[in-house]
């Protein structure tokens, strides 16, 4: 944690040498987009197939998936390398995320040893760019209620169907999408440019401008039986890809968090009022301290289930605990830190309201704010609560 949170929080005292080390390159990298994220974020223009070779080139695509596809770095590794890329913006981390822990994670914990040689190499230099597509028009947090299909054919697959909110889906090359089949839901790896598909970006969006996000018609794509990811089988598949993309959120939402309290920090300090600096008040200071505590206590959580990772240990439940506190915390951070800007914090020049508009999405997707209160409760009681 930069200075002047580190004497404070020692936050750094949490994590070894190695970590420290990831989120030092990644922080150095990052740094190099600041100066255009405002652009990108008011005009949506942001380029993200480059982004995607920045991250590929320094090896953060897959990181967490094993050598020859990836890093093999720990949890809390990935974790620091999502901070900080989310240090300047939701948007660009879920371009890491939604290629690594979606669509990268599902060919490698599914596709066959063909499949990974195929897709891997190029999606881990950036070369390739993936999305994942589960959520469609009408069904979104019970993906039980699938209606795109895959029926067999003599050749293959044809699909038929509607996905939206497909990160990287309109610049991308891949998308793995999940469709009902005779036998439950499957898994496949479809070209963005296979007949039939047609993808465009979501319009007039208010939150992850700095990033490409799609929705998609199927209407009748032909796939060879090549494209299906033979080791997926019922809801449970895409459930757990979208378990390892939520423990990337889990530290990615402490990024915007930080640099909105930085933000804050900033400004109060420098900004005068009744003849003294912002921060000289008790109500500027009460908020102040509440936010560094907030977001002390979120990292914490953030490395202790980290460790439960690596160790083999985490389950569901511990991972919605993580992505419910992380979120809800960050975008009450972005929130008051853009209301201790007064009227300047609508202006793009200061980022807590970008990172508090990226947040209201990120509360939302990969699971909403509600539905992990409804695992946990699930957990605490043994009865569930979802219908």
């Amino acid at each position: 944690m930069p200075a002047p949170i580190t004497p404070l929080l020692d936050l750094d005292l949490l994590l070894t040498d190695a970590e420290r080390a990831t989120a030092d390159r990644v922080a150095a990298l990052a740094t190099g987009w600041r100066a255009s994220i405002a652009g990108w974020f008011a005009n949506s223009d942001a380029p993200v197939r480059g982004i995607a070779a920045d991250l590929g080139s320094a090896g953060l695509l897959g990181m967490s998936l094993p050598a020859p596809f990836g890093a093999g770095a720990g949890a809390v590794e990935y974790g620091m390398a999502c901070l900080e890329v989310e240090a300047v913006d939701s948007g660009l981390r879920s371009l890491l995320s939604v290629q690594g822990s979606l669509a990268m994670h599902a060919i490698h914990a599914f596709g066959s040893p063909d499949q990974a040689e195929r897709w891997l190499p190029g999606m881990a230099r950036g070369e390739v760019v993936g999305g994942f597509a589960l959520t469609e028009p009408s069904v979104g947090s019970n993906p039980a209620e699938c209606r795109t299909t895959a029926t067999r054919t003599a050749d293959g697959w044809l699909l038929h169907g509607a996905k939206k909110w497909i990160t990287n889906g309109p610049v991308g090359d891949v998308v793995v999408t999940w469709a009902l089949t005779d036998e439950g839901m499957r898994g496949f790896v479809v070209p963005v440019d296979a007949q039939g598909v047609t993808m465009q970006e979501v319009p007039e969006r208010l939150s992850l401008r700095a990033s490409s996000c799609g929705e998609m018609t199927l209407e009748g794509v032909a796939l060879a039986d090549e494209y299906r990811l033979p080791g997926a089988r019922g809801v449970k598949a895409p459930l757990s890809c979208l378990n390892e993309a939520r423990f990337g959120i889990i530290f990615g939402t402490l990024g915007a968090a930080r640099d909105s309290l930085l933000a804050a920090l900033d400004y109060t300090v420098g900004r005068e009022q009744f003849g003294k600096p912002l921060a000289g008040f008790q109500l500027v200071q009460a908020e102040l301290a509440d936010m560094a505590a907030e977001l002390a206590a979120a990292f914490s959580l953030a490395v202790h289930l980290g460790r439960i990772k690596d160790a083999g240990r985490i389950t569901p439940a511990q991972v919605s605990l993580g992505k419910r506190t992380s979120a809800a915390t960050a975008l009450s951070i972005a929130r008051r830190a853009r209301a201790l800007h007064g009227a300047n914090g609508v202006l793009l020049e200061h980022p807590p309201m970008r990172h508090a508009a990226n947040l209201e999405s990120v509360v939302t997707y990969e699971g909403t704010h509600e539905m992990h209160t409804l695992v946990l409760g699930q957990e605490l009681t043994g009865v569930a609560a979802f219908r």
